[in-house]
């Protein structure tokens, strides 16, 4: 079966990623390298990549260095160095594992599979599964997209989209599915296939909110279609944090478009999102005057 090589950035991730390295060791098929970049870690993540190097000479290590910087930028510039390092090795797909999350043993075998059997699949992973108080549930709904903690590119195509964006506000998985779908190739999660987020996510009425409010203003910067997404907010007002945490994230969006904040995708990859999301809510609507 044709190889694959993953990047995993990491910042100071002591508490989970050693799971994440024992859920890689154990794949029936190992990638042919695997590069953890330490991004300016002050914990004990260097010691662990270190000590798990040694022993599994698949593990590639990469140190940056950076100054008190902190956006969602980092996540790409850490990714796009560990690729540098991979610039004479050979391999067919190249993926992106965050450090906090765990699978099981056929995971990439299967993910593999399923490449195999359609030539037309750009990108694949894993329905993720996020550790909410004690237990692990998911909103990791949607077909055609698949998370930015657990994509798996073929090679010509993270080729053909120009790989990973620094985006200061996020979003670097989701213009990286819309520009891989706008150049002709297929994004299909499986949901055969499961990945665990071991990062513990509280609820209360602080930093969650926030994130909702940012995440707003992240939807908003990557260019999606305000009516397409207001209803995105409001089919998820049964998501944790109930009701408020929609809103939040409409607010987000909204606040930003009022202060004509700019949008960071190209126009053509924008225009492509919205006839993309327009049509959804097209079909969404013909469906419910169905009934």
């Amino acid at each position: 079966m044709s190889n694959y090589v993953i990047i995993t950035p990491a910042h100071n991730e002591e508490d989970f990623l050693e799971l994440t390295i024992k859920s890689m060791v154990a794949q029936t098929i190992r990638p042919s390298r695997w590069v953890i970049v330490d991004d300016a870690s002050t914990d004990r993540t260097p010691a662990i990549i270190k000590e798990w190097s040694e022993k599994y000479p698949f593990i590639q290590v990469l140190t940056l260095q950076r100054e008190n910087e902190r956006n969602f930028a980092r996540k790409a510039i850490a990714f796009n160095s560990g690729l540098k390092t991979l610039s004479g090795v050979s391999y067919d797909y190249v993926g992106c594992i965050d450090a906090d999350m765990s699978f099981d043993p056929d995971y990439f075998k299967n993910i593999l599979h399923a490449f195999a059997e359609d030539p037309k699949l750009g990108i694949s992973g894993g329905i993720v599964y996020t550790k909410y108080t004690d237990k692990f549930i998911t909103y990791d709904n949607t077909v055609d997209s698949v998370g930015g903690k657990v994509q798996l590119f073929r090679k010509a195509c993270f080729e053909s989209v120009g790989g990973y964006i620094p985006l200061k506000h996020g979003g670097i998985d989701t213009a990286a599915e819309v520009m891989a779908r706008m150049n002709g190739w297929t994004v299909r999660k499986s949901f055969t296939d499961k990945t665990y987020e071991h990062r513990r996510t509280s609820f209360a009425w602080g930093p969650p909110l926030k994130a909702k409010v940012r995440e707003g203003s992240h939807f908003h910067s990557l260019g999606y279609d305000p009516l397409f997404y207001t209803f995105r907010c409001f089919y998820r007002l049964a998501e944790y944090p109930f009701v408020i945490g929609s809103m939040s994230a409409l607010w987000g969006y909204l606040g930003r478009m009022i202060r004509r904040e700019p949008i960071l995708l190209p126009a053509e990859v924008v225009s492509f999102l919205r006839n993309e999301q327009r049509a959804k809510l097209r079909k969404a609507f013909a469906f419910r005057s169905r009934e």
